[in-house]
């Protein structure tokens, strides 16, 4: 699994951009949302966003 660092940046950027996409205003990098579930799916050994999401939730409880 990746570093706890890379994996808190991995998780902004989906929240982020799941925002932007939502409110209909990810034109400057279409696509990048699901470019970043499928980074944080390979990532954390998942198929889905919910299971990398708890994933990344256990993996940064037990790194502190």
């Amino acid at each position: 699994m990746a570093h706890p660092d890379v994996l808190v940046r991995l998780v902004e950027e989906y929240e982020t951009r799941s925002a932007l996409r939502d409110a209909g205003r990810d034109a400057p990098a279409p696509g990048r949302v699901e470019d970043v579930v499928y980074t944080l799916c390979v990532t954390t050994g998942t198929r889905d966003i919910d299971a990398a999401l708890a994933a990344v939730r256990e993996r940064l409880a037990s790194a502190r």
